[in-house]
């Protein structure tokens, strides 16, 4: 296989990938022309910029919705799906460095986004400039598709879909290598109950995440702090009240984490244990991250158990409300499910409120694409591993015959939405190989 991937193509994606993290594009208020706030309308500008800077065809949604760049003509289009929106840094004194200014540092670079997603949809992109920049003829068009609010509602990409012609096929850099050709259905809800006057919590993270923070400074403190040490759960003094600790991962991953949110939710119901909506996650729910204590053991051969992350819990005189994100696999039926829910959080005072629900993805293994994509992978690594089903949710389920392909390699260690998010430059430089190739192969004469 060619090399088509230069020095100069490493150098100059490093360089990029410096301009994009220093956009702050974490959601934020709506202004003109930038739907999601005006740190993501820079990010997509910035992304056009860039794309227009190496030869690409560009359009920009003028409401801020979305962007594409193209490359190649023809009646086909491969597209290659990314966002320039992430999630918040949270504090940034709990960084090493500064998140929104790209630190390279070890063979690695560190910064909001590095991973997730502006790192590899910039590998994808100068992995198509190389073969550019080799004179490769494409019989297709490659398309680049931003979208700005992929961390939330998808709403960007949404529009894309409403005003542009569909993709024939594509791929979505927003996950790990090999192929993900199957990804969970994903249900975002919030669990609603009657308010408190004993007590106010604001512990509040992104649906996505599980919570590494909860901050209390509440009515019977003491009795709270005594609760934390009874189940030996971790917790610092903060000004006036106390921040308990967890890890944060992805949602999609939630039974590896430690859910802050949840251990404060436990101490609580113990203090206040008349409290029926605490009594929720104290009294049944616990830390259970696949949700088995709320609705049996769910699960499927393709795609494994189902995941449940409770990420805020907000308590005040007028409600309770908690936010609630479910992986379902890819067999079981949703409505059911949720019908089942429902019905369970009314015996702890609570309403199941519906917010969004994307359905799973899937691609046959024996598809060409996924075959081809496989073939080059397994050429260019020497690696095995075999597709794989995905509890994320990818921009591919959005699109015609697209999987989630990269740009994780298997062994690295995954820093998407946590703090100090870095990827290291050797396994960006082999993504973008692997990507080069799979485009030639696909689209390439």
């Amino acid at each position: 296989m060619t090399n088509y991937v230069t020095q100069q193509h490493h150098e100059a994606a490093v360089a990029a990938l410096k301009r994009m993290i220093s956009k702050n594009s974490a959601l934020s208020d709506a202004a003109p022309g930038a739907p999601f706030g005006k740190g993501v309308r820079s990010a997509l500008d910035e992304m056009m910029a860039i794309c227009a800077e190496l030869g690409f065809k560009t359009y920009e949604d003028p409401d801020g919705y979305y962007g594409y760049a193209e490359v190649g003509e023809g009646k086909d289009i491969f597209g290659l799906i990314g966002h320039v929106d992430v999630v918040p840094a949270g504090d940034p004194a709990d960084w090493d460095t500064d998140p929104f200014t790209a630190t390279v540092k070890d063979g690695k670079i560190i910064g909001r986004g590095a991973q997730d997603d502006k790192g590899p949809s910039i590998a994808a992109l100068f992995a198509v400039k190389a073969l550019m920049d080799a004179g490769v003829h494409f019989k297709e068009r490659v398309r680049f598709i931003f979208g700005t609010d992929e961390e939330t509602l998808w709403r960007g990409i949404a529009v894309y879909n409403q005003k542009e012609e569909p993709i024939t096929h594509g791929i979505a850099p927003d996950a790990e290598f090999p192929v993900t050709y199957a990804e969970k259905g994903l249900q975002q809800s919030y669990l609603v109950g009657p308010g408190s006057t004993e007590l106010t919590v604001d512990a509040k993270s992104a649906f996505n995440a599980v919570p590494a923070k909860a901050f209390y400074n509440g009515p019977k403190l003491a009795d709270v702090k005594a609760a934390l040490d009874d189940f030996g759960f971790k917790y610092e003094t903060t000004g006036d009240g106390i921040t308990v600790l967890g890890k944060s991962v992805h949602a999609m991953l939630a039974p590896q984490g430690t859910n802050a949110v949840l251990r404060l939710g436990m101490a609580l119901s113990k203090v206040f244990p008349d409290n029926d909506q605490l009594g929720f996650i104290g009294k049944l729910f616990k830390e259970d991250a696949t949700g088995t204590n709320v609705l049996g053991d769910v699960k499927d051969e393709a795609s494994g158990h189902l995941t449940f992350n409770i990420s805020s819990l907000e308590i005040n005189a007028k409600e309770t409300r908690m936010q609630i994100d479910i992986r379902i696999p890819v067999t079981v039926d949703h409505d059911k499910l949720i019908d089942q829910l429902s019905k369970k959080v009314t015996e702890y005072g609570l309403t199941y409120a519906h917010f969004d629900y994307l359905a799973p993805l899937y691609v046959p293994e024996d598809s060409e694409l996924v075959k081809t994509l496989m073939r080059v992978y397994k050429t260019l690594t020497g690696d095995d591993t075999q597709p794989q089903v995905s509890g994320g949710a990818t921009y591919a389920r959005t699109m015609n015959q697209c999987v989630a392909f990269g740009a994780m390699l298997p062994g690295v260690p995954d820093f998407m939405h946590q703090v100090n998010e870095q990827w290291e430059l050797e396994s960006m430089y082999k993504a973008m190989d692997i990507y080069a190739e799979a485009v030639k192969e696909i689209v390439g004469d």
